[in-house]
């Protein structure tokens, strides 16, 4: 049986670290502040977004949700990204993800100054974590990294599968992987026998978006399983991209969806947001 990764317990560590750091920012007069565009009404992004604020409380960081309507223009929603990035005392900005269709995201993500790009979703940070420079690393991957790192899993050597090449979270899982000296493969949707591939994995992170795709069948005797994804079934529950039940009596270690991957993202976004008010503070 899979030693289970409680998310939730280590998330709840990383924010106590970062609500340290805030406190030592706030004697020496600077106060941590994150700044959240929301366009649109779409409900999971609503969830999201009051999770993260709840999160910025919890740490003593201020955060200030900017609601924009569904219908704004491309011109107006940039106009805002440059407000946010002209004013200091706002030292994270966050785009929450998708915006409605007629944006272009690429673009407005773009022009986040990369210095409050919390998200690590700019070039230069991109641009950064390939180089093996210091940066902003994507929160979901950096968060993944922390949950193997404190459960004991060796990662020096290992084989390491990421099944998903999204530019969030399967690339740049990969780069970190590689960086603490594992052999990596990242599968897809072209991949050729990709059950194969997975089974030889000492890692597998799983990215994809498909509902329980990754099956016991698929998983070597011990291996460490990382579910990243989080799917709503018909009846309203939901799951990852791991058949839990199932993996959780073959794999050495496993998250559970929920509480494993998705507290950390939040978590992880509080330290982004805590380095950016040091960076800015010195």
């Amino acid at each position: 049986m899979a030693t289970l990764i409680d998310g939730k317990a280590i998330a709840a560590d990383v924010r106590a670290q970062a609500a340290r750091r805030v406190q030592a920012l706030k004697e020496k007069g600077v106060e941590p502040a994150l700044a959240v565009i929301l366009a649109g009404e779409d409900p999971a992004s609503k969830v999201y977004v009051r999770n993260k604020a709840r999160a910025c409380k919890e740490c003593g960081i201020r955060s200030e949700v900017i609601r924009l309507s569904g219908d704004i223009s491309q011109d107006d929603l940039m106009a805002e990204i440059e407000r946010v990035n002209r004013d200091d005392s706002l030292h994270g900005l966050l785009i929450q993800l998708p915006l409605p269709r007629h944006l272009d995201a690429e673009a407005a993500l773009a022009a986040v100054d990369w210095r409050k790009d919390v998200d690590g979703f700019h070039r230069m940070n991109a641009g950064a974590l390939l180089n093996g420079a210091p940066g902003v690393l994507p929160c979901t991957p950096a968060g993944c990294m922390e949950l193997l790192r404190r459960s004991g899993v060796p990662l020096d050597g290992a084989q390491a599968v990421v099944v998903g090449r999204s530019n969030i979270v399967g690339k740049p899982m990969a780069l970190l992987l590689m960086q603490a000296n594992c052999t990596v493969t990242v599968c897809h949707s072209h991949t050729k026998n990709l059950a194969d591939v997975v089974r030889r994995a000492d890692v597998v992170v799983a990215a994809i978006g498909k509902p329980r795709f990754i099956t016991a069948d698929m998983v070597k005797e011990g291996a460490a399983v990382i579910d990243v994804g989080i799917n709503r079934l018909p009846d309203g529950s939901l799951c990852g991209d791991v058949d839990f039940d199932a993996v959780s009596e073959k794999a050495g270690f496993i998250t559970p969806v929920p509480g494993g991957v998705g507290p950390m993202t939040i978590a992880m976004l509080m330290m982004n947001t805590v380095q950016a008010a040091e960076n800015h503070a010195c």
